[in-house]
């Protein structure tokens, strides 16, 4: 029997978005401006970035430099960019490198690139820019150069990730005017802390005020598909239906670790798995989100009381949390004394965890909605069931 394979590859869905990155419609052309793509923890998005996107774009002979600002929280963002690009370009004027191997298509030649700066300085004092050094990439590669930032929010938290930022917009500024349209850097940043990746497109003192925002496409009814049929391929399982397995994936947020440990947990009850699996999949779901509320429960009564009129609102998003009105309301749910001042505290603190983001001028949300469908479940339990008279 041929081994299945480990990856669910989306090929669709990575194409698309090259050819958009590369290619762009006349409709379609703030991508120069910078994309960030925007999508809750641990739904696939990196392994889609690497498996499927750099590929793809790869295939349109782009120059991809991937970095993942999660990989090693103990460096500083820019650390982690200059190191990238500085092994991206050591690679590029290495003979015979693994880099040059794939990008053949682009007639670099066996030697190599040669820069004209020292690769050692680029981001030291004094040294070479990022602009410098992409200029001179896409000149000599003589095509389009995709830098992918992954997790990019953490490049906020510090001053150093503030001055990387404005680099990098420098670094597109001096590409795409100096090479007349034929060739472009392209920055695509992606993120789970929708609150953040929002105000880095939005706020007018970030240096990508105006790129394009997009969500990020999370799994579907294929993948279920496909990983039911992977596991029955390699054991003797025990499955569910798939329009069973669809529905508890979707009740986990479509976060494809949680499915696969539905199933392993599902193997110890053979005998009715159509009616085992939704609640696997319930108690794996309610778990997740304790992740996410045990902080609100760090925060206190008056962020609970803020949070329930959030989470209890619209799921586009609620208004309204700082007026007269919502401040009476959480005085009585409270039980103290609430000012203005006071929730727009503790509102930025929820943010700042990932709890709620701003969804409008004035106007929050949950960040996630599994976590908001969790909670308001949890809610309806507790609430005490209507007087019959």
């Amino acid at each position: 029997m041929q081994e299945p394979t480990t990856v669910y590859h989306r090929t669709q869905y990575a194409e698309e978005m090259a050819q958009q990155l590369l290619a762009p419609s006349a409709l379609q052309m703030n991508v120069r401006s910078g994309v960030f793509l925007a999508g809750i923890r641990r739904v696939g998005k990196t392994t889609f970035l690497r498996q499927d996107l750099v590929p793809a774009l790869e295939r349109r002979k782009a120059v991809v430099i991937y970095v993942d600002l999660w990989s090693d929280m103990s460096k500083n963002p820019a650390a982690l960019v200059h190191e990238a690009v500085r092994t991206t370009l050591q690679e590029l004027q290495t003979p015979g490198s693994g880099l040059l191997q794939r990008l053949k298509s682009l007639n670099l030649g066996a030697a190599g690139l040669s820069f004209g700066f020292a690769l050692e300085t680029l981001g030291a004092k004094g040294g070479a820019t990022l602009a410098q050094a992409f200029v001179e990439l896409v000149e000599q590669a003589a095509s389009d150069v995709v830098l992918i930032v992954d997790e990019v929010q953490h490049a906020m938290a510090s001053e150093d990730g503030q001055v990387l930022l404005h680099a990098l917009k420098a670094a597109r500024d001096a590409v795409n005017a100096r090479m007349g349209g034929k060739h472009h850097f392209i920055f695509l940043g992606t993120g789970s802390h929708k609150s953040m990746i929002t105000a880095m497109t939005t706020r007018r003192t970030q240096p990508f005020s105006g790129a394009l925002i997009a969500p990020y496409e999370v799994l579907g009814r294929d993948f279920v598909d496909w990983q039911l049929q992977r596991v029955a391929a390699s054991d003797v399982a025990v499955l569910p239906d798939p329009e069973v397995a669809y529905a508890g994936f979707q009740l986990m947020g479509h976060r494809p670790e949680e499915l696969l440990k539905a199933l392993v947990e599902l193997q110890a009850y053979p005998e009715q798995p159509n009616s085992v699996f939704p609640v696997i999949s319930s108690t794996l779901a309610s778990a997740a989100a304790d992740v996410e509320l045990r902080m609100l429960d760090d925060l206190g009564g008056l962020a609970e009381a803020i949070f329930a009129r959030i989470a209890e609102g619209p799921e586009e998003g609620v208004s309204g949390l700082f007026g007269s009105e919502a401040l009476e309301h959480y005085r009585q749910t409270a039980g103290t004394s609430v000012e203005a001042a006071h929730v727009q505290n503790l509102v930025d603190k929820m943010m700042a965890a990932n709890l709620v983001t701003r969804a409008g001028h004035g106007k929050y949300a949950v960040t996630d909605p599994f976590v908001r469908r969790v909670w308001r479940e949890r809610r309806q339990l507790l609430q005490p069931p209507a007087q019959s008279r």
